[in-house]
């Protein structure tokens, strides 16, 4: 139970005395944390950033469910377990969660400093609700370690996130765009190749080539799965399980898949996922293809909205708010243009992620904190991004069918039709000749070759051209 000295007033407010083993140190009175957060929040102060509320959710949960499961191996007494899952319950469940964890994402590398914090804070609410001394080494991080706890609260965290809100964004993004594509079936529209006129397509093909892009990338997102429900728990210091019970991982396992209804299972070799971060790093690797996928979605839409007069002007966004502070009745493409710099932005996390998980020195990666902030942090932009793009760019753009239309009809690549007639050197002249005279192709072949008007119009048609 957290030592309680006098209270007394500094310069900030009302304080009380704690204790940690480095000695004394003044807590604000009304913390619930004790003397190591304390000393963490006055150390660490160089980034504002702090932990998101799914990891420190997760944290909890990992206590709760340790909690189980030093009861089940007989660490723990039935008071102290139950009034330590009755203290997750009471924090998580509360609408002030966050106030209790105010630490930097920069501290300590093995994010010992977060894994203390979430032990006093409990500890704390333990003590107090259950009228027992509840410690915050010896029973809440009983069989512990912040090496194998916040390894294991990054992959509980990740898992919860991709399974609940990024792999339904890509199911709802998908189904836009199979909505949508549905509806344009009949628009024949020019292709592009190197941004140049290419051969024509439907735009039901275009945006179903976007759909199989997020649906392939979803499917390596999924199969990621498996990996992150493989938890180093257990491991303690180093992976041997120093100070754990034999059977403590699996205990663990079953008691936080019971609690968050999904098949966590002990890692196969617990050492790996406290000294190495590889399966963070292959997480990320998936979140920067589909940033990838996005951003060329994005840039796509902000093409085809190109105009409305010099562009491309095949489509037109909705209009959400005006687009310029000096130009009056410009409108931009607000939403895929934030989607594209959200997607550089998770592009750019990768990048740390990787830097970071070259960082298992021996037996601990020290950038565990950055990992698990980044990894949420790009979980969440991709998911926010999959839906505004869906729902506020995708589902309600208008076509230009005019434009569309003029724009293949004027195409001199349709003239790549006539090449197993005439062949690909009579084919360019036709081509060069209708581009240079600004003719039709069916006219300037029907002069150049011996095809009638009918084959012409059959071989040239775009919309056979699309099948």
């Amino acid at each position: 139970m957290p030592h309680h000295g006098s209270s007394t007033t500094s310069n900030t407010g009302a304080s009380r005395t704690e204790q940690d083993s480095m000695g004394s140190v003044q807590v604000p009175l009304d913390a619930l944390w004790g003397a190591q957060t304390e000393r963490a929040r006055q150390n660490f102060q160089l980034s504002g950033q702090r932990f998101p509320v799914l990891f420190i959710d997760s944290l909890a949960q990992l206590k709760a469910a340790a909690a189980e499961a030093n009861l089940a191996c007989q660490v723990l007494d039935s008071s102290r377990a139950a009034a330590i899952i009755a203290a997750v319950e009471q924090l998580t469940g509360g609408s002030d969660l966050m106030t209790h964890f105010p630490l930097d994402i920069l501290q300590t590398g093995s994010g010992t400093s977060t894994n203390m914090n979430m032990n006093e804070v409990l500890a704390q609410l333990a003590s107090q609700t259950a009228q027992l001394s509840v410690h915050a080494n010896d029973h809440v991080n009983a069989s512990q370690s912040s090496n194998d706890v916040i390894p294991s609260t990054i992959l509980i965290s990740s898992a919860r996130a991709l399974q609940h809100q990024l792999l339904p964004a890509l199911q709802h993004i998908q189904q836009v765009l199979t909505d949508k594509a549905q509806q344009l079936t009949a628009v024949v529209k020019t292709g592009r190749t190197h941004l140049m006129d290419a051969m024509p397509l439907t735009m039901a093909q275009e945006l179903d080539c976007w759909r199989a892009q997020l649906a392939e990338v979803g499917q390596a997102l999924a199969e990621q799965l498996p990996r992150l429900y493989q938890l180093p728990q257990g491991g303690t210091a180093i992976g041997t399980g120093v100070n754990a019970p034999t059977n403590f991982s699996q205990q663990f396992c079953n008691a936080l898949s019971e609690r968050l209804q999904m098949p966590f299972q002990p890692a196969t070799n617990r050492f790996a996922g406290i000294a190495g971060q590889q399966t963070n790093h292959l997480v990320a690797g998936s979140l920067s293809a589909l940033a990838a996928s996005l951003l060329k979605i994005a840039n796509d839409l902000r093409w085809m909205n190109s105009g409305p007069l010099a562009g491309l002007a095949e489509i037109e966004l909705p209009a959400l708010q005006p687009g310029s502070s000096i130009m009056p009745g410009k409108v931009n493409p607000v939403i895929a243009e934030a989607v594209a710099m959200l997607c550089i932005q998770v592009q750019g996390n990768c990048h740390s992620v990787a830097m970071a998980a070259q960082q298992g020195n021996f037996q601990l990666n020290v950038m565990l904190p950055l990992i698990g902030f980044l990894q949420l942090q790009s979980i969440e932009l991709l998911t926010n991004g999959c839906y505004a793009l869906a729902d506020q760019a995708i589902a309600g753009f208008t076509v230009k069918h005019d434009t569309i239309a003029a724009n293949v009809s004027r195409n001199p690549i349709l003239v790549t039709a006539l090449n197993a007639k005439i062949g690909y050197d009579k084919a360019a002249q036709i081509a060069k000749t209708a581009y240079q005279q600004q003719r039709p192709i069916a006219v300037v072949a029907a002069e150049m070759t011996d095809l009638t008007e009918a084959e012409l119009a059959q071989l040239l048609d775009p919309k056979r051209l699309t099948e």
